[in-house]
């Protein structure tokens, strides 16, 4: 990388910064890093901008300028409630405008009138045509909402969507009056008897009532619950799904689909051997096997799925179906092309959706479409079913869903979305004191200016699919939404650059939904960021992350007292052992062993040691340990003190909890280490199953330390 910005020409400076690519960040360290020219063409590239040369980078500066006038109205505008907003309106000099506002009908509907500001900007010469620009006056007491602007100009006519967003997302209703605390849970790794080898959303119902009545808690913070391939193999890891929208059909329990029960005795048969394969898996002690368990589980679907329905539940299919739209379409023809070429490379004109090949299977394939479309009704019928589980309980949260950064670069998003991802990047990190590699987490980045152009619809309808059944939403990386680290193709990690994204529409439409929902949202503000996000974010209502190895002053450990409140406090995270392992330096370990560590390992144990220590001292003179203390004393000392922080919600994972030592994911490796494979398990490494969970001594321990 250049040391500094003279090794970058001025013109692609002023490009890069048109487009939010930014040329210049500060790592880990406190250095100040400066991306190479090849970065800034690849990722303006990326961004459909051609800098490959000073002429087209002239070009496209030109292009930049003249880009807005050649459209009557911007794609979408984001706005504050109560906010005075100016929208723009583009053309033919001279020509009169009228305009108004169609009222989204969940917000009452209706239609009013948008007035003409006496503002003038002289007209501009584009395309061989001059267009004016005359500017509209939005209304200030618009309700909140997905509204359309439409204009009407010598016969033509023009609309874009205006969406009105909270200035602030409030808690709702009893909760942040006094602290909540809940789990924090692997869902696939939590498993019962009566489950087939992986947690499912029969397991999570049963486990939010049982830590609501038994323990108090106030809702469960669950891994992503994002699809995964339709046929093994099935990627383990959560955080890199074929989709964010919809759900992992693999958590589903077979038999509470109401279908099940009235089988005749030959189907029935054919569930009970498949159960017979999958759920002796459960007691398992190996890596979590994903691929038997979803092979048994799909021939028992087929065979539910192929039992006749009652009219009433024909009708709700049906209905959800009508409701989840093209989305649920798309996403079901994928999973059935998947099926379709059988892990075979897909011919080039099955990867466009709009193609001819594409069409012709869509109706060759439309029963294995109704299927797929079919285990996403299931899915969302058990995720309320556990939802409700929870609230019942006495939860007044529930169910904390944890929404991925982004999805598979084949995955059924980066197919139906092309018009909305962008090609030839991919999201990660730059190097950290966690890893000092860098990350690339292969993941296809939302393209800002595509977002715009499809009226940001695509983030919103996913959102609501996550936030159906949910109290709670945890959006990881949160700093994502106001930049990302895009990492050319071919590159390294440590090769990306920072591309800005309109954080106050992102955010607001977010506070928006969640505000629909009556969700609250949880940002993990964790990693490098810049200090004005977290500011920004508690201004917007979103709370922060708080974990209690990263909050530091000083080289020291910050005393919890001075954590936020508007946040969710824990000791650990899923990218870290658990906290047991954590003491003991295992992290240090592992990643010596994996050839994660860019410093001698001396050196990173000692600092491991010394980090420990402090912690330690802490706890000692806060007197939450005596002399010579266990590992379960210091453990839940830790989370005691945690519970000093102002913090409005606290999270206990479910693995400290129990003892576990093992981490469930190692960042920077995929085959090397079994991430996301790992079923919980006490100290001593044996199965720790949802029927005994609450009675584990451990917990009980852990539980009545925090409530005390």
């Amino acid at each position: 990388m250049p040391e500094t910005t003279a090794a970058l020409p001025e013109p692609l400076l002023a490009l890069a910064a048109r487009h939010g690519v930014v040329p210049d960040f500060w790592d880990f360290g406190g250095g100040h890093r400066f991306v190479s020219t090849e970065t800034l063409v690849s990722v303006l590239a990326a961004l459909g901008v051609d800098a490959s040369s000073p002429e087209r980078v002239d070009l496209a500066l030109a292009e930049a300028e003249d880009e807005p006038w050649r459209h009557v109205l911007p794609p979408v505008v984001v706005v504050r409630e109560g906010a005075t907003v100016q929208v723009p309106v583009h053309v033919e000099d001279g020509a009169p405008v009228t305009a108004h506002l169609e009222v989204d009908p969940e917000a009452g509907g209706g239609r009013r009138p948008v007035e003409q500001a006496d503002v003038y900007v002289p007209p501009r010469t584009v395309d061989g045509r001059t267009v004016g620009r005359a500017t509209l006056d939005l209304p200030t007491d618009l309700p909140l909402g997905w509204h359309t602007l439409v204009v009407d100009s010598d016969g033509t006519r023009a609309a874009c969507e205006v969406v009105v967003t909270p200035g602030r997302l409030e808690l709702p209703a009893g909760v942040g009056e006094t602290r909540g605390w809940g789990l924090m849970a692997q869902l696939y790794s939590v498993r019962s008897h009566q489950s087939w080898g992986v947690g499912d959303l029969a397991d999570l119902g049963e486990m939010a009532w049982l830590a609501a009545r038994r323990c108090g808690a106030d809702f469960v913070l669950i891994n992503p619950l994002h699809a995964a391939e339709p046929m093994p193999p099935l990627t383990p890891s959560p955080y890199l799904p074929t989709t964010r929208r919809f759900v992992n059909p693999l958590y589903l329990r077979v038999e509470d689909v109401p279908e099940t029960a009235y089988l005749p005795v030959a189907e029935r048969s054919l569930i009970e051997w498949q159960a017979e394969v999958a759920r002796p898996l459960s007691t398992d002690p190996g890596p979590i096997d994903r691929d038997t368990v979803w092979a048994a589980k799909r021939v028992a679907l087929e065979v539910v799925y192929a039992a006749p329905r009652s009219a009433a539940r024909q009708a709700r299919f049906a209905a959800f179906r009508a409701e989840q739209g093209q989305g649920l379409e798309d996403f079901a023809t994928w999973c059935a092309l998947a099926e379709h070429f059988e892990g075979q490379p897909w011919p080039a004109e099955a990867d466009d959706r709009g193609s001819e090949l594409v069409a012709r299977l869509r109706t060759e394939l439309a029963d294995r479409i109704t299927f797929h479309c079919w285990l996403q009704w299931l899915a969302d019928d058990q995720l309320a079913a556990a939802q409700r589980a929870a609230r019942e309980g006495g939860m007044r949260l529930g169910i904390m869903h944890d929404l991925a950064v982004g999805v598979h670069p084949e995955g059924a998003d980066s197919w139906s979305m092309r018009d909305v991802l962008a090609q030839g990047v991919s999201v990660g990190a730059p190097p950290d004191m966690y890893n000092q590699q860098g990350q690339d987490w292969s993941q296809p980045p939302w393209s800002p200016q595509g977002l715009a152009r499809a009226g940001y619809r695509p983030y919103r309808d996913m959102l609501r699919t996550v936030l159906r059944h949910a109290g709670a939403i945890r959006i990881d990386h949160v700093i994502g939404l106001f930049r990302l680290w895009w990492i050319p193709r071919g590159r390294g990690a440590q090769e990306g650059a920072y591309v800005r994204y309109d954080h106050e529409a992102l955010i607001g439409i977010l506070c928006l939904e969640a505000q629909r929902a009556g969700a609250v949202v949880i940002g993990e503000d964790l990693g490098v960021f810049e200090p004005w996000v977290r500011d920004y974010l508690t201004d917007r209502g979103v709370l922060g992350t708080s974990v209690l190895w990263f909050e530091r002053e000083d080289d020291q450990p910050m005393p919890p007292e001075n954590y936020r409140r508007l946040a969710l406090a824990t000791v650990t995270t899923h990218d870290l052992p658990p906290t047991a392992g954590y003491l003991a330096g295992e992290h240090v370990d592992l990643r010596d062993q994996l050839g994660l560590l860019t410093e001698p390992v001396e050196k990173v144990r000692a600092d491991a040691r010394a980090e420990r220590q402090q912690m330690l001292d802490v706890i000692a003179q806060r007197g939450l340990v005596g002399a010579d203390p266990s590992e379960r004393q210091v453990v839940e000392a830790l989370h005691r003190l945690v519970l000093s922080s102002p913090a409005v919600l606290v999270g206990v994972s479910l693995a400290d909890a129990v003892g576990e030592r093992r981490a469930q994911n190692q960042p920077g490796t995929d085959q090397e280490y079994p991430n996301w494979r790992v079923p919980l398990a006490d100290s001593a490494q044996r199965l720790v199953l949802v029927d005994e969970l609450f009675d584990n001594p451990r917990l009980r321990s852990l539980v009545a330390a925090l409530r005390h």
